[in-house]
């Protein structure tokens, strides 16, 4: 199947465009671009076009790979999704609940495949691992840590410029990381209370079904020496941790590509597709009532 990717920024640069070109399962065709002198730039460093007209790319494609800020994504990924292209959403899926909503409908009305990449949710060690805790259940409680240093001083960061993540935060940068592999282990969740922390340091307490509690610390602005990420789950089975990750999102990329492939191919929708991609923006918008409310907030 031929796919094309949607973006130039460093994210597309760094890491969709050289895995759309070795995949053995997608034929990568054509770079699109809202400057069309970087698509162009970005197409001839992979030997394929850059194309100027989106709509030409959306019609000689089956599929779309998309890097580009979650508020530019979600009209993108639905007039994607009305052309037939099946559709790699980065997270999270939008930055509105009514923005996801319209991408789940158009997946659904038009029915293609889609599949929301988050990284750690096809880690090659994680993958595994958050089966194995789903399947075993029974989890009282969970704690989760996701410090990043994008705009801490000294950090080197190539992200560090993106506005949105400036605007947002880490609530919605690091917390769709988060989400994608509590969600899957401790049910879904039914409230949510946030409270802040320094700079743009949060802190959420999440009561999930079936009565398990999780918090976690979500941050952008964590001191380089202070950085990194860790998960442990506590339960009748014992106290267990989410794996290092000793890879980069290349190889992720590639697993979530075969994950899309597979979809498209049988039909099946996948686990992390839109629809989960819609849950986790409705948890961190009521995440963001919580925190201005100051109390506890129903999902």
């Amino acid at each position: 199947m031929r796919i094309g990717l949607l973006g130039t920024g460093p994210w597309a640069e760094r890491v969709h465009a050289p895995v759309l070109a070795e995949h053995p399962g997608w034929e990568f065709a054509g770079v699109w671009g809202r400057r069309p002198e970087a698509a162009a730039a970005l197409g001839e460093a992979h030997g394929v076009p850059g194309y100027p007209d989106l709509d030409r790319l959306l019609a000689e494609v089956d599929a779309v790979s998309i890097a580009l800020p979650p508020a530019v994504q979600a009209d993108l990924a639905v007039r994607a999704a009305e052309a037939g292209c099946h559709l790699l959403l980065d997270k999270p899926v939008a930055l509105t609940v009514p923005d996801a909503r319209r991408v789940v409908r158009a997946v659904e009305a038009n029915e293609v495949a889609s599949v929301v990449f988050f990284t750690v949710r096809f880690g090659g060690d994680q993958m595994p691992w958050i089966e194995k805790q789903a399947a075993v259940g029974s989890w009282f409680t969970a704690r989760s840590d996701w410090l990043g240093s994008v705009f801490a001083p000294g950090s080197s960061s190539p992200y560090a410029a993106s506005p949105w993540r400036q605007e947002k935060g880490a609530l919605w940068d690091v917390g769709p990381h988060a989400l994608s592999v509590l969600l899957p282990v401790m049910g879904d969740a039914t409230q949510v209370t946030a409270v802040s922390g320094p700079l743009d340091t949060l802190h959420l307490v999440l009561r999930h079904t079936g009565g398990a509690s999780s918090t976690l610390a979500l941050s952008l602005t964590a001191p380089l020496a202070a950085g990194g990420t860790g998960m442990e789950l506590r339960g009748t089975s014992g106290v267990v941790q989410l794996p290092e990750r000793g890879e980069g999102p290349i190889r992720a990329l590639h697993r979530a590509l075969d994950a899309l492939r597979d979809s498209a191919r049988t039909g099946e929708r996948h686990a992390c597709d839109a629809a989960f991609g819609l849950r986790v923006v409705e948890i961190l918008a009521a995440a963001e009532r919580s925190l201005a409310t100051g109390g506890p907030t129903e999902v």
